[in-house]
């Protein structure tokens, strides 16, 4: 027997209880080097300021464990960028940390609860999404109850995070305090329809008072998608109100979103998609303290308006909002898989130019953005795309640099997922 599978071995006897229910071991790998070149990426690229190219890597590995009422996963990675420390190095820049690392027990075959650090994905991810495009992606300390018969699905989430081990309470802004969601998924024929419900509690201290408070921010909606025979589509309706957390105090919230997408299938190779986006904003000259932006808090924002991250990824927030006009053409044959996706930017609110005060256009710009796929085997594939930023003045205005500029990004990434060992029992 080969060394690293009598390791394998070893670790499956040390997860194996003394039982006759059946039990499985899996022990999956996953490397994925990225390059990108990015020349006007996120902002506008500015005079006198050149691109730059890298090459990022997340190298994952995962154990999985199945028994007869629990399940268990746990994920490490290292994230890292080629050379981020010295070929000599003895110790590494981020180290080693864990992804996941949760458990899950069924009551029954309708109640199960799971608990540890873990994925929260719903929907097509456009407010709760694992983001798998970052090489770190996102995952939650949470305990989820989830209640499953037939065509339905009912989950109950909660969360609290802190700093630390601490004897007093003390400030906690790295991420929300507390989180408190409901998600119900009912699937019909030919329709699946979902109700969301969450409540995220951010911390602040409040000087005047002396001491911690929590700020309440509410997001609830619905999500729905069906499919026919060559018609296919998605819409999602979802609000926000509550609170915001700010120095010293909190603001009201009132934001709302919409978006629809339609789709035609020509041929099982080819189809045309065709979509739009709402999301609202605030006037660059209202007074009023009331935040009145949506947020799109823990989505998977990489795969919606546009692949240079203008809007919502890490950035845009508490802006003028957003309206995205797009199309999507896909061509899929054997192992390729190209895709071509224009879209129009418009902002929701008005955009004013700060020397002269006059309203400017609402048109911010142009994208399009090309990508490619070819899997080579199960277990190794290659992707890569190109886009381009055609920008408005109005988008000078929001993101600074200049429209006139070549605003453009590529990138390839290579993906290898094998299945390193299985054991079942």
């Amino acid at each position: 027997m080969k060394p690293y599978n009598q390791f394998f071995v070893v670790i499956a006897f040390a997860f194996t209880p003394i039982s006759s229910f059946s039990q499985e071991l899996e022990v999956n790998l996953q490397i994925r080097p990225r390059y990108e070149y990015r020349n006007g990426f996120k902002e506008l690229m500015k005079d006198e300021f050149y691109p730059t190219s890298f090459v990022s890597q997340r190298s994952r590995m995962s154990f999985f464990f199945k028994h007869e009422k629990f399940k268990a996963n746990l994920s490490f990675q290292n994230i890292r960028v080629w050379g981020d420390v010295t070929t000599t190095s003895s110790s590494d820049k981020n180290g080693i940390a864990i992804f996941e690392s949760w458990v899950s027990y069924y009551f029954n075959d309708n109640w199960s609860t799971k608990f540890g650090r873990q994925v929260l994905s719903y929907d097509n991810q456009r407010i709760m999404g694992g983001i798998d495009w970052l090489q770190q992606g996102q995952s939650h300390d949470a305990v989820l109850v989830t209640n499953k018969k037939n065509n339905y699905q009912l989950d109950f989430g909660l969360a609290l995070n802190n700093n630390n081990e601490t004897l007093y309470e003390s400030a906690y802004v790295t991420n929300y305090k507390n989180m408190q969601f409901i998600w119900f998924n009912q699937k019909f024929s030919k329709l699946n329809l979902s109700i969301l419900a969450l409540n995220n509690g951010y911390q602040y201290e409040n000087l005047d008072e002396n001491k911690f408070k929590i700020a309440y921010l509410q997001t609830f909606g619905t999500y729905g998608k069906w499919d026919t025979s060559k018609f296919y589509g998605d819409f999602g309706l979802y609000a926000q109100t509550g609170d915001l957390a700010i120095i010293n105090d909190k603001v009201d919230v009132a934001a709302y979103y919409a978006g629809f997408n339609l789709g035609y299938k020509f041929t099982t190779s080819f189809k045309i998609e065709l979509g739009f986006e709402y999301l609202s904003g605030k006037d660059q000259n209202d007074s009023d303290t009331k935040v009145k932006s949506f947020s799109p808090l823990f989505g998977t924002n990489h795969a919606f308006n546009g692949l240079m991250d203008y809007f919502y990824v890490g950035n845009h927030k508490n802006t003028v909002g957003l309206q995205d006009v797009y199309s999507k053409f896909f061509f899929e044959k054997n192992k390729w898989q190209i895709t071509l996706a224009p879209h129009l930017f418009y902002s929701s609110a008005d955009i004013y130019n700060s020397d002269t005060l006059e309203i400017q256009e609402n048109y911010l710009g142009t994208e399009i953005d090309i990508t490619g796929s070819y899997k080579m085997d199960k277990n190794f594939l290659i992707s890569g795309g190109i886009s381009k930023m055609f920008a408005s003045t109005s988008m000078e205005i929001l993101k600074g640099g200049n429209s006139s500029n070549c605003n453009n990004w590529a990138w390839v990434m290579v993906s290898f997922t094998p299945q390193l060992f299985t054991y079942k029992k």
